[in-house]
C-alpha cells in the first residue's frame, strides 16, 4: 500500500473505531477555537543534558499550559512531523512552518481540553478495549496487527505513541457523545417542516462533497471582535480569488476541526448538511467557492468539491422503498481464524451449495458466527441503509436465490442469499424516525463547533515565552 493510500484508509479506519458502541450491536445495523496567540515556544526546560563543550543544552521545554497540564516542545515537534507527512501524503500544499505550528498547537489545546473534561467525568479507555479498537483498525486496512504496527512505524510514528493517540481519540469521541450528541433536541415541528420540504417536486436527492474554511467567532464576542474576524475571512477570500490553494489556506487559517485535513468534510447526504451550507453551494459548479457566509459559530467559506445522485434518488422522506429478504452465513475473523481461513471456509461452503450437497439454512445453523444462525441465517426484511455498505451493495447485485461469493465487511466474511424482494410503503413511524435522524445530523456539526468554541474559550491557556 502506498503512503497516500495508507494515510487515507487510516483516517477512515480511525473514524470507524471511535463509535465504539456500534461494535457491540448486530453487525448489519448501521443506525454514524479562536486563533492562537503568537507562539514563542521556548521556556521552562523540563530536562537538559551536557554537550562535550560542557554547556547545558535544552532538550525539552513547555510551550503552553492548558488548565493544569502542559504541552511540551517535544510533543509539538512530534505532532508537526506526523502532520507534515500526512499532508504531503494527501497532496495538500504545506503552509509555512510557523503557520502550521500555530494551527497545530491550537488543535492540540482544544484536544487537551476535551481529554481533561473526559477524565474529570470518569471516562477511561483500558488496554483491552484499546487493543480491540486497534485490531479493528488493522482489519479495516486488511492487515494483521503486526503488519499494521510495522506500517505505522515505517512511516515514522512510534507505535506506543500511536496507541496513546487512539486512546485519546476514543476519549474525545465519548465526551462529545455525552456533551453534544445526546443533547441535540429535534422537535416534532422540525420533523414536519423537513418532510414537507422533501416532498416538494423540486427537492433533489444527492450527496455533496464539501470543504470549508471557518473563521470562528469567540463566545460572547463584542462587535469589534466580530468585525476583526470578518476582516480575517475577507483576507482569506481575497487569497482564494487570486488563485490561493483552498486546502493550504484551510490548514493555515481555518478554526474548524477538519482544518488539518485541508478543510475536507467528505461526502455527505444533502439533507444531512446544515441548510445554510446547502443554500450557499446550490448554484456553484464543482470546484467553485462560495461567498462568505455567517453562522452563530463564525464565518464560513465553502468549496463544492463534487456532487452526485444518492441511493437511486431516495431520501429520508421517501414514501416507498425496495425491501430485500435475505439470509447469510458469517465467519468472523480473529486471531484464531485469520481472514484467509475464513474466506477459504466460505468458498468450501459455497461449493456445497452450488452442488446442491447441502441447504443454506443447515449450513448457517452449523457454521455461522452470527446471532441469526439459529434461524438458518435469516435476516428478515431489510430496508436500504439497514446493513453496512459492503453487505448491501453485494446483496443488491444478487438474483433471487443466488448465493454470493464471500463478501468481506468489518465483521468478517459472509455468504449472502436473497430469497425475496418487494416494494413497500414506508410506515409513518419509520419515515418520521428517518427524518428525525436527518434533522439531528443537520444540527450536529454546528452543535459540535459551538461546544468546542465554548470549551476553548473557557480553558485557562498560557503561552510561554523564551526566557531572556
Amino acid at each position: 500500500m502506498n503512503q497516500r493510500n495508507f494515510f487515507s484508509v487510516l483516517a477512515i479506519s480511525a473514524s470507524l473505531v471511535l463509535s465504539s458502541s456500534a461494535w457491540s450491536q448486530s453487525p448489519f445495523v448501521t443506525g454514524a477555537a479562536p486563533a492562537a496567540a503568537p507562539l514563542a515556544p521556548v521556556a521552562a526546560p523540563a530536562a537538559s543534558t551536557t554537550a562535550k563543550s560542557g554547556k547545558p543544552q535544552q532538550v525539552n521545554s513547555i510551550v503552553v499550559v492548558v488548565n493544569d497540564e502542559v504541552i511540551t516542545k517535544q510533543e509539538l515537534d512530534d505532532r508537526m512531523r506526523t502532520v507534515e507527512r500526512r499532508l504531503t501524503a494527501q497532496g495538500t500544499p504545506l503552509p509555512s512552518k510557523a503557520e502550521l505550528q500555530k494551527q497545530l498547537l491550537e488543535r492540540m489545546i482544544v484536544d487537551r481540553a476535551q481529554i481533561q473534561l473526559a477524565k474529570e467525568n470518569g471516562f477511561r479507555v483500558d488496554d483491552i478495549n484499546l487493543d480491540r479498537s486497534l485490531l479493528r483498525m488493522a482489519e479495516q486496512n486488511k492487515m494483521s496487527v503486526q503488519e499494521f504496527r510495522n506500517q505505522i512505524e515505517r512511516e515514522g510514528t512510534p507505535y506506543a505513541r500511536f496507541r496513546e493517540e487512539i486512546r485519546d481519540e476514543i476519549m474525545m469521541q465519548r465526551i462529545r457523545e455525552r456533551e453534544v450528541d445526546n443533547k441535540i433536541q429535534v422537535t416534532e415541528s422540525e420533523i414536519d417542516n423537513y418532510l414537507a420540504a422533501e416532498a416538494k417536486p423540486t427537492s433533489a436527492s444527492q450527496e455533496l462533497n464539501l470543504a470549508q474554511i471557518l473563521i470562528r467567532i469567540p463566545e460572547n464576542a463584542s462587535a469589534e471582535q466580530i468585525a476583526l474576524r470578518r476582516t480575517r475571512a475577507e483576507e482569506v477570500m481575497q487569497k482564494l480569488k487570486v488563485g490561493g490553494d483552498f486546502s493550504k489556506l484551510a490548514v493555515t487559517y481555518s478554526d474548524a476541526s477538519e482544518a488539518l485535513k485541508g478543510g475536507d468534510l467528505g461526502w455527505r447526504e444533502q439533507d444531512r448538511l446544515p441548510q445554510l451550507f446547502v443554500d450557499a453551494v446550490s448554484k456553484l459548479k464543482e470546484g467553485e467557492v462560495s461567498e462568505i457566509i455567517k453562522s452563530p459559530n463564525g464565518f464560513h467559506i465553502l468549496k463544492l468539491v463534487g456532487k452526485r445522485a444518492m441511493n437511486g434518488g431516495k431520501t429520508a422522506a421517501a414514501t416507498s422503498v425496495q425491501q430485500t429478504h435475505a439470509r447469510h452465513i458469517l465467519i468472523k475473523v480473529s486471531s484464531v481464524v485469520p481472514a484467509a481461513e475464513a474466506k477459504r471456509k466460505l468458498i468450501e461452503l459455497k461449493e456445497r451449495l452450488d452442488n446442491n450437497a447441502a441447504k443454506f439454512e443447515d449450513l448457517a445453523k452449523s457454521f455461522s458466527n452470527d446471532a441469526s444462525a439459529s434461524k438458518g441465517g435469516d435476516l428478515g426484511w431489510i430496508y436500504p441503509g439497514d446493513t453496512v455498505p459492503e453487505f448491501e451493495q453485494a446483496m443488491n447485485k444478487l438474483a433471487l436465490n443466488e448465493v454470493s461469493e464471500p463478501v468481506e465487511t468489518q465483521f468478517g466474511f459472509h455468504l449472502i442469499q436473497v430469497t425475496e424482494r418487494k416494494t413497500d410503503d414506508v410506515s409513518q413511524d419509520r419515515q418520521r424516525a428517518a427524518a428525525r435522524q436527518a434533522v439531528r445530523d443537520r444540527k450536529a456539526d454546528e452543535a459540535l463547533q459551538d461546544w468546542l468554541r465554548q470549551l476553548r474559550d473557557r480553558a485557562y491557556v498560557e503561552f510561554r515565552t523564551e526566557d531572556k
